[in-house]
């Protein structure tokens, strides 16, 4: 194929993918797939295509609704053409030359250049599969570089990107002419190829500063350090320009400059807080930083004859933020070399912020940088001494010094009252709003601040600055407290006594100082006498019924909130409640009943989700902290949450909420928490389901709500055992809830253990023996707890249904295994099967035996020896015990009848080790009788009694407690238990035989033993 006929067949193709048609669009993918990955393809039509032609959108931009794939105005047709995500093939020339051809459709060349920029990141690589032949990259960088006149903003913008994208990978090494290229095109007086090659510098250095690398920051630095000076010249000329046109009242020049003045000094932001390792030592640098001061002044002087409905406010504006952003990252970046510019920089901001000087030229935006630049320096780590300034460094106490030189008394008292008598005061719009949708005004007012853990308000629409100011009054106050205190306690002094209600500003004024009050909470300790302060001052503004009173009375309840957990009497409680419960506008009822039901008709009445959440969170700690007595109160809830959960299908963080209410609701319950299962139950089934999507957002309150659920459950239901089927596909997902998961499944066993394991044990016993080799030691433990509690609730059933997880824990006791944490689960599993199944036992034995190729008293004699070798891994009194009634259990044996028993007299030494090992642990002594007393026995069944600190014991509680009862553990006295064996072994041995075994053990063992045997 000729190279004139190759490129008509490819710009065909491309122009086939744009369309809407999927019979068109279809074969058209499906060819480019096949010619992507032929090598050279795209070069050889590099010489056939002429990109000199003039376009036919020549200084239109394109529409953003083709970049949206809607209708598009250029061509005509809908533009869906955007998802390249198919077109994973390298870009090359033929490509390069269709998006360079302004001749061509938009949306053909549009699709065109955005296959090139991905294909970029798959096959630019050497290493990439397919990846394109050097020759081939070396025609494409040079094709790339001679086209700085592109017409279409959108379509220039993502060719500056994908020469940045090469960059990253090439530049300087195998592409050293970039630079000095972009360097020459900027210089040109083409207006189009000026401003195209001043973005693609502007991108390429973006990128090339972002490289973390040791070896390319070295190339940055070198990079910056050639080209900084040219690029300060640059960036000055075009803001001279920018000025010059701005005194002739051209516009058109006008913008046209300003953009240049833009993208010159994005450059030269990231050249100057990237390119330097001590930027400090470099005059020039130094030169444009201290620069920008006056130059921010200029162009906010430009801003008072360039108003708002001006074309050119928006960027003007972004160029004023884009010079604070250059002084905010080199502080953040530097703050050493920023030292310097600490004066100069505190002296701008405070006075455009706090003095009259910034009347009718700042903004928000510029407002919220400038309080960020103070925040920054007061706050800097860099900039703050030793408690001995001897280990300080100089340029620490250096930039010190300017701090405290600045910060004088004067200067911060002025930032105080100025902060909170005009930044802190609601505005006209905000009371407005308040007026007219009450729930809109407090999500948009609202919202909380991660850093300082406080609520922090914002008004995106009205007051941008809102939060900026009050993070910047915590910081400042923190850092000079012992200054400011004395300032904000006389302005409380000054607003002593009720407030005029006519006087809507001075109503305004006490709220802005209640709200630095509330802020400053932590810092006020020792300066307010917040308890008296709240009875003779705040308790009354709460008693105000006035209309106007309104904001104030919100400021005041969220002010004792602030202070409630930092200075606050118990006994001053009983007048909140009242008070608040007047202002839920009711006084009739007691606190806890008004609360609880003024709380949910308000959950009732709001309709944001974002409020309902938060009512929820409130109803949520109000149950936990009262528990079980919320119960007469809950009928209404409970009625109204099934039609919430439907309500909230399309807000799972809503459904969150309501999981975490019923969490507390059903602890609050206990066990009639059995009644809401019609609801509850489906509940918890869709939480768990990892099938169904809402899983992600709800999994993990879902499997709490399943846990508190069976905790609470007086008694299993068939609806409740069918949930267990969504366990598996969560074992298998081995996510961080593994834990809870086998709480749960512990929950089961302790409900209806024989039901629930002739069920799922097949199941669960699989998922485990899976499970097992995969998790990490804790897992394991998890594991084998569940196990060892199948095995006490059900001595009979519970080794059938884990018949093949215990010849895994049978190889580790035999292997010795080496965590001292699984080795006391393994032993405490095996010591349940011996003590309370030995029919079992003998059959594992046997299988085991079998395995290890040993004779069963053989392999008996190694399971003892490593059991005595490893009791020290059980900490646990309780499973010492169980330990020492298993082993013992084995006894009394006749070494004349079977092998096996005699091995177990070969081992008598260890297992009366063990016993009195155990003895120690859990005998106490009668200090009257001197007599000795198993304190793990519980010989009946009490209540606890539950202090009001406590909280009541759930039905699992009780059932563990019934499960003790018929535990050996603490049903069998071992100090009895090891005499019956002893006595048995005496008769079966007679005196001689007897006393010929006990001399085996130490005689300090015998000492001990014979004294904790004293009485038998």
């Amino acid at each position: 194929m000729d190279l004139n006929s190759a490129s008509s067949v490819v710009l065909q193709v491309l122009t086939q993918a744009t369309s809407q048609d999927t019979a068109v669009l279809k074969p058209a993918e499906e060819q480019l797939k096949q010619w992507e990955t032929q090598p050279g393809f795209y070069s050889v039509l590099l010489r056939s295509s002429d990109p000199t032609g003039t376009a036919v959108t020549d200084g239109c931009d394109l529409p953003s609704i083709c970049i949206l794939g809607t209708e598009c105005r250029c061509s005509g047709r809908t533009a869906c053409i955007l998802n390249v995500d198919h077109f994973s093939s390298p870009m090359s020339v033929i490509v390069l030359n269709i998006f360079t051809n302004h001749t061509l459709d938009i949306n053909v060349r549009w699709l065109a250049v955005l296959y090139f920029k991905h294909g970029i990141d798959r096959y630019w690589r050497r290493v990439a599969p397919h990846a394109l032949s050097e020759e081939e990259k070396s025609t494409l960088r040079a094709g790339l570089i001679t086209n700085f006149n592109e017409p279409i903003n959108q379509i220039a913008t993502q060719i500056a990107v994908l020469i940045a994208k090469v960059a990253r990978l090439d530049c300087p090494r195998q592409w050293p002419e970039l630079i000095p290229t972009l360097v020459e095109s900027v210089k040109v007086q083409d207006g189009l190829r000026q401003h195209r090659a001043l973005l693609t510098f502007y991108h390429v250095t973006k990128t090339l500063a972002s490289k973390r690398l040791a070896a390319d920051r070295k190339l940055f630095y070198d990079l910056a350090s050639g080209i900084y000076n040219f690029a300060c010249s640059l960036w000055n000329h075009h803001t001279d320009t920018f000025l010059q046109h701005v005194s002739s009242g051209n516009e058109a020049a006008v913008l046209s400059s300003l953009e240049r003045t833009l993208l010159s000094l994005k450059v030269l932001r990231k050249l100057t807080v990237n390119g330097f390792v001590e930027p400090h030592k470099n005059m020039e640098v130094m030169g444009f930083l201290h620069g920008i001061f006056e130059r921010l002044k200029q162009f906010l002087e430009c801003s008072r004859s360039i108003g708002t409905d001006n074309v050119c406010r928006d960027r003007l504006e972004k160029t004023i933020i884009l010079f604070t952003k250059v002084l905010l990252d080199f502080l953040d970046q530097h703050p050493i070399s920023f030292t310097p510019l600490i004066q100069r920089a505190l002296e701008f901001s405070v006075s455009y912020v706090f003095t009259e000087v910034g009347e009718g030229v700042t903004f928000e935006r510029f407002i919220v940088q400038c309080m960020n630049l103070i925040k920054m320096i007061v706050k800097n780590y860099a900039y703050k001494p030793s408690k001995n300034f001897e280990d300080s460094s100089p340029e620490t106490l250096e930039a010190h010094k300017i701090k405290m030189a600045f910060f004088t008394y004067p200067t911060l008292t002025e930032i105080c009252r100025r902060l909170v008598s005009h930044y802190f005061l609601l505005t006209e719009e905000e009371l407005t709003m308040w007026e007219e949708d009450p729930e809109g005004f407090k999500h948009h007012l609202w919202f909380f601040d991660c850093s300082s853990g406080r609520n922090r308000r914002r008004l995106l629409e009205v007051q941008f600055e809102a939060p900026c100011t009050e993070v910047l009054f915590i910081d400042i106050f923190h850092e000079y407290n012992q200054t400011l205190t004395p300032v904000l306690l006389e302005m409380m002094q000054t607003l002593e006594g009720p407030t005029n209600v006519e006087d809507m500003n001075a109503l305004l004024i006490k709220d802005a100082v209640y709200n630095a009050v509330g802020l400053a909470a932590f810092e006020l300790f020792d300066s307010v006498d917040f308890d008296q302060w709240f009875k003779t001052q705040l308790l009354p503004e709460l008693q105000v019924s006035h209309n106007r009173y309104k904001p104030l009375r919100r400021r005041v309840i969220w002010l004792i909130g602030q202070w409630i957990s930092v200075k606050f009497k118990s006994d001053l409680r009983p007048m909140l409640y009242e008070a608040i419960c007047n202002l839920l506008q009711d006084q009739d009822l007691v606190y806890l009943e008004t609360m609880f039901t003024l709380l949910f008709q308000l959950l009732q009445q709001v309709t944001e989700c974002d409020t309902k959440m938060h009512v929820l969170h409130v109803l949520s700690c109000v149950i936990e902290r009262v528990n079980v007595q919320i119960r007469p109160y809950v009928g209404c809830l409970v009625q109204y949450l099934p039609l919430l959960w439907k309500q909230s299908e399309e807000h799972n963080m809503l459904r969150c909420a309501i999981l975490t209410t019923l969490i507390h609701l059903v602890q609050g319950l206990g066990a009639d928490s059995k009644n809401l299962y019609p609801f509850l139950l489906p509940v918890i089934q869709l939480s768990t389901d990892v099938s169904q999507p809402p899983h992600v957002y709800l999994l993990e309150d879902g499997l709490e709500l399943w846990l508190v659920t069976l905790e609470n459950s007086p008694c299993v239901t068939p609806e409740l055992l069918r949930i267990f089927q969504n366990m598996s596909p969560l074992l298998e997902l081995s996510s961080e809830n593994l834990r809870t998961c086998f709480k749960i499944i512990n929950g089961y066993i302790f409900l209806s253990s024989t039901e629930f394991l002739q069920t799922y044990a097949a199941g669960l016993c699989q998922s485990f023996y899976e499970l097992l080799p995969e998790i990490t030691t804790e897992g394991q433990v998890q594991v084998l707890k569940v196990v060892e509690n199948a095995l006490k609730v059900n001595p009979v059933l519970g080794p059938q249904m884990f018949q093949r997880i215990l010849p895994y824990v049978f190889r580790g006791v035999i292997e010795g295994e080496r965590y001292p944490v699984v080795m006391s689960v393994y032993l405490a599993v095996m010591g349940r099967v011996l003590l309370q199944n030995t029919s079992f036992f003998s059959s594992l034995l046997n299988e085991m035996g079998r395995e290890f190729n040993q004779e069963m008293d053989q392999l008996l004699g190694n399971v003892i020896e490593m059991w005595v070798d490893r009791m020290d891994n059980i900490t646990q009194p309780e499973r010492k015990k169980l330990s020492a009634l298993a082993l013992l259990s084995l006894l009394p044996s006749d070494n004349r009848r079977q092998k096996d028993e005699g091995v177990i007299q070969d081992k008598f030494c260890g297992i009366i080790n063990i016993s009195v090992e155990a003895l120690h642990d859990v005998m106490t002594e009668d200090p009257e009788t001197r007599t000795y007393k198993d304190c793990m026995l519980m010989s009946h069944h009490e209540e606890p009694k539950v202090t009001e600190d406590e909280e009541p014991p759930t039905e699992q509680d009780k059932r563990k407690k019934m499960l003790a009862l018929k535990d050996p553990v603490h049903t069998v006295s071992l100090q009895q238990f090891i005499y019956e064996k002893l006595k048995a072994q005496q008769e079966i041995l007679g005196e001689q035989g007897f006393q010929a075994l006990m001399e085996t053990v130490d005689t300090e063992i015998v000492t001990q033993l014979q004294e904790f045997l004293q009485g038998f």
